[in-house]
């Protein structure tokens, strides 16, 4: 089992910019893919951004130019830059880890942190 431990979350204004983090456990962190979600109360969760094990990047075309997904092997934590906040923006922002070296359907998922961005 994986456990994955986000942070970075928090209260920030149109315009402003956040960091979040997600560390996971274990020693597949490298092999898998990291991606952020996003959820509202109502909705289904979307993805937000992606990174392959490679270091590959897809991004929901709500991100692309405002938001950059990047990962530290060494340190097993992936980071989602948040740049040019919208209000729209606030969500709970949940990390998946997935991958072919992970049994369970969909993989693991954190607990997630709040982003809200003020107008």
């Amino acid at each position: 089992q994986v456990q994955l431990v986000e942070s970075g979350g928090g209260l920030v204004q149109a315009g402003g910019s956040l960091r979040l983090s997600c560390t996971a456990s274990g020693s597949i962190f490298s092999l898998s893919i990291m991606g952020w979600y996003r959820q509202v109360p109502g909705k289904q969760r979307e993805l937000v951004a992606a990174i392959s094990s490679g270091g590959s990047t897809n991004y929901a075309d709500s991100a692309k130019g405002r938001f950059t997904i990047s990962r530290d092997n060494a340190k097993n934590t992936v980071y989602l830059q948040m740049n040019s906040l919208k209000p729209e923006d606030t969500a709970v922002y949940y990390c998946n880890i997935r991958g072919a070296f992970i049994a369970v359907s969909g993989g693991y998922w954190g607990q997630g942190t709040q982003v809200t961005v003020s107008s």
